[in-house]
């Protein structure tokens, strides 16, 4: 879902930056207030490494200029919250952007927008964390990674049809471009979903309070031991 330069207008670039930049503002203003504490840190550093390796191994889909690929948002999501996770994950894009040209400056806040807004601020706390409101338990988790997942990278993915078709910047019409995007963007989440619900189902069994802080905003417990999931999500990144 990576959108090259090439792919939006100066003026479209613009307007997405600025909205992603407005939702970075609100995003660190919440963690100043909310407090991640200090044991979410190594979290959010090795959830993201994760979320960065697997978003490097991605394909194009032919015709549209535009990638596909694992996104990672509702992992960070359902670990870190909404805000946290969304910070991360404009630290990935950015990082992706600048140093190693995936994914294309002027597009980047497209890029963040597109995979990280829909996933912390839209899907998260409207169909994840209602799926857990009465209680994490495997079967939920499985369900809502599911579920959440396909619908975040479907908005994501018509966001990137609605950005190119704003731009002027491709002759391929509304129905032929969605149709490229959408239907490969549905198996992307399908498998996406089951990761992320494999990773969730451990952690859960490892130290369920990480998602009962995620999914109810609360400070995780300051004697919470989290080296054990912190160790198998950092073998995860280097494997992928």
């Amino acid at each position: 879902m990576h959108m090259a330069d090439a792919l939006v207008s100066p003026a479209i670039g613009g307007v997405m930056m600025a909205a992603s930049a407005g939702a970075m503002v609100y995003s660190v203003a919440r963690m100043k207030k909310d407090g991640p504490g200090e044991k979410k840190i190594p979290v959010m550093g090795v959830v993201g490494a994760f979320v960065f390796a697997a978003q490097m191994i991605n394909f194009t889909i032919p015709g549209t200029g535009s990638s596909g690929h694992i996104g990672g948002g509702m992992l960070l999501a359902a670990m870190l919250g909404g805000p946290p996770a969304y910070v991360v994950m404009a630290v990935v894009l950015a990082i992706q952007a600048f140093f190693f040209g995936d994914g294309g400056i002027l597009a980047l806040g497209a890029n963040i927008w597109n995979l990280g807004f829909y996933t912390c601020f839209v899907v998260f706390p409207l169909i994840y964390k209602k799926i857990m409101r009465k209680g994490i338990t495997n079967k939920r988790i499985f369900v809502a990674s599911i579920v959440s997942v396909v619908a975040a990278l479907q908005m994501g993915a018509f966001s990137v049809v609605l950005e190119t078709l704003a731009s002027g910047v491709t002759d391929l019409p509304f129905a032929l471009f969605a149709g490229l995007m959408q239907p490969i963007h549905l198996a992307i989440g399908a498998v996406e979903g089951v990761v992320t619900a494999a990773v969730l189902c451990y952690v859960h069994r490892a130290r369920p309070e990480l998602l009962e802080s995620a999914v109810r905003g609360r400070p995780l417990a300051g004697n919470l031991k989290l080296k054990r999931v912190v160790a198998v999500l950092a073998v995860a990144a280097v494997i992928a």
